[in-house]
């Protein structure tokens, strides 16, 4: 379940306990006193953690996601297929009609599974990538659909605002697995109080990402609705529609090597599963742009 929420909570949690790790063994501990914890300086430290982590986070998210998906990146000067070609002027088209001023880089990635995604630190180092499943799998209306949908991530500023909501969440994160480590440690004999609050407070941190997790991942799927209505304005909303109803003829077509990725894919999860799911059910989706909202 964990490694479902997806490969930015994944990095973010790992640079969260890294820290985490180095400040103890650094002794910076200065929010703990003779008197107990000093909160001010807690909050402090754990708004500087928490928002280390999730912009070390951003910061890697486009390198991350070339590695952990294979995406191997279309160069505009190189010698290029006919389908490269085609698939580089849709996104460029795209992300001129979106307003965006530096093209985003552009990438295809081997999997039989129906997926893209858009990721970057900002709109100006930005990737849009493809699987090879998804070219193959659909016609060019659906395929542009689904590139406007992800150029609309870009347009909108989605990786950046995540970022701000994920240093917020992992502030409390760092903050209140600090305090539950101090009182776990007042449990045990003097002696063995700080190797207790160091294991406690990495064992807290990871227990309260994942349950931060379910408000970043609320937010993931509320950002999905906006960018289906952004890909509606680029490509057109019955393009949209249309994209979306092919997409749950292929939710079968997983590619089970790369689970740890789930926050990229396209199609969502119901029941309380869907708490950890970073995209709305389809039918949702669809049902809202038939509303026209």
């Amino acid at each position: 379940m964990f490694k479902r929420i997806g490969l930015f909570l994944l990095v973010n949690v790992l640079v969260i306990i890294t820290i985490s790790i180095i400040t103890s063994l650094l002794g910076v501990q200065n929010y703990i006193t003779d008197k107990g914890i000093n909160f001010n300086a807690l909050l402090v430290f754990s708004a500087v953690v928490g928002f280390s982590g999730a912009l070390i986070s951003l910061a890697l998210s486009r390198v991350m996601a070339k590695w952990a998906m294979g995406v191997q990146v279309i160069d505009p000067n190189g010698p290029l297929h006919p389908h490269e070609r085609t698939l580089l002027d849709e996104v460029y088209s795209l992300s001129r009609k979106a307003g965006l001023k530096v093209m985003p880089e552009v990438g295809i990635y081997h999997s039989p599974e129906v997926n893209a995604f858009a990721t970057g630190p900002t709109k100006n180092r930005s990737l849009v990538a493809v699987s090879s499943g998804l070219l193959d799998s659909f016609d060019a209306d659906a395929v542009d659909a689904i590139l406007a949908h992800e150029v609309a991530h870009i347009a909108n500023g989605d990786m950046v605002t995540m970022t701000l909501l994920q240093g917020v969440v992992n502030t409390f994160v760092v903050f209140l697995s600090r305090i539950c480590a101090y009182i776990a440690s007042r449990f045990v004999r003097e002696e063995a109080a700080p190797i207790v609050n160091f294991i406690a407070a990495i064992v807290f941190d990871i227990l309260f990402s994942i349950l931060g997790s379910i408000v970043v991942m609320a937010f993931s799927r509320y950002r999905e609705y906006h960018a289906d209505a952004g890909g509606a304005r680029l490509a057109g909303r019955d393009k949209m529609i249309h994209a979306l109803q092919s997409l749950k003829q292929t939710t079968g077509l997983i590619d089970t090597e790369q689970q740890s990725v789930a926050a990229f894919k396209i199609s969502g999860s119901r029941g309380w599963l869907g708490l950890f799911a970073s995209h709305p059910d389809l039918d949702d989706r669809i049902q809202r742009l038939q509303a026209g909202r």
